[in-house]
């Protein structure tokens, strides 16, 4: 038995994520340092009304000892004004990823800026980032975003379901890197600028197993882009077969877990994994869920 302090217990607060494999790379980056953690998915689905009740999941979680959480997918922003604290990268973001209990203090963090990042400089070293559109401007939207105009991104076009929030979100962006060109999309704009682009950025929730198909259409793509995906279940969503199949560069969503991941447990524990191991233990995990040979 352990008392709160002497050890870890993490939940990760989100919609359709009990097959999430977060649980596992935590879990084996604790063991490998020697920590007492145990990483708990609190899916929403499994909930009634649990988009709704997050808040008071959350506190509820709090109050019965867990240590920190992870957040996803819808929560990223609606959590935030529940929180007490928000770290500046996270404010900036507008979103929250990881929550750290401080206290009984909720202190909310983001790393999905950093881990997409680390993604680029590992999966697509070189990238052309002349001219890049990325789909979904939301919580992970804000990262990616932000992480592709640090990486020196000339012009960034951002295309949205919500026309006002991509517009919002370009509007702010302009404003943190006045040297870049950064845009809101339209439907009827998003040809065009995928013909003109040198790269492509997924940040919509679509191509996951739990909302599957492809965030555009697909004849769009082009053998000059390269294409990222901020999915990683399934690694092989449609719109990276796609872009292999066209020769395109691509960076499946793998990376961008692994960084955030080890950026989170950071934050939560103190201590950091070895990238390079997490990432083959990772590739494991994804090998063994599908049923293929590592």
């Amino acid at each position: 038995m352990s008392l709160v302090g002497e050890s870890y217990v993490v939940g990760l607060i989100g919609s359709g994520i009990t097959a999430t494999l977060s649980a596992p790379m935590h879990e084996k980056a604790a063991d490998t340092l020697g920590l007492r953690y145990i990483y708990r998915p609190i899916d929403l689905d499994t909930i009634p009304d649990g988009v709704e009740r997050a808040p008071e999941l959350l506190k509820t979680a709090v109050d019965v000892g867990f240590s920190a959480f992870n957040i996803t997918f819808p929560c990223k922003q609606t959590i935030i004004e529940y929180l007490d604290e928000v770290a500046p990268d996270a404010a900036r973001l507008g979103a929250v990823n990881t929550v750290v209990v401080d206290d009984g203090r909720l202190i909310g963090h983001n790393t999905d800026f950093s881990g997409f990042a680390s993604a680029l400089d590992a999966g697509l070293p070189g990238a052309d980032l002349t001219s890049v559109v990325q789909l979904g401007t939301g919580g992970a939207g804000s990262a990616t975003a932000y992480a592709v105009l640090s990486r020196g991104a000339v012009k960034l076009s951002l295309f949205d379901v919500d026309p006002q929030r991509s517009a919002e979100r370009a509007t702010e962006l302009s404003g943190q890197f006045p040297d870049a060109s950064v845009v809101a999309l339209t439907a009827d704009d998003l040809p065009q600028a995928l013909a003109e682009a040198s790269g492509l950025v997924n940040a919509t929730p679509i191509g996951m197993h739990h909302h599957p198909g492809a965030p555009l259409d697909l004849d769009l793509l082009h053998p000059e882009l390269w294409v990222a995906d901020v999915i990683y279940l399934p690694q092989e969503t449609a719109l990276i077969k796609r872009g292999r199949q066209l020769g395109c560069r691509v960076l499946p969503g793998g990376y961008m877990a692994v960084g955030q991941a080890v950026d989170a447990f950071e934050l939560i524990t103190g201590s950091r994994p070895d990238y390079a191991e997490l990432r083959t233990y990772f590739e494991r995990l994804v090998a063994d869920q599908q049923g293929e040979t590592p």
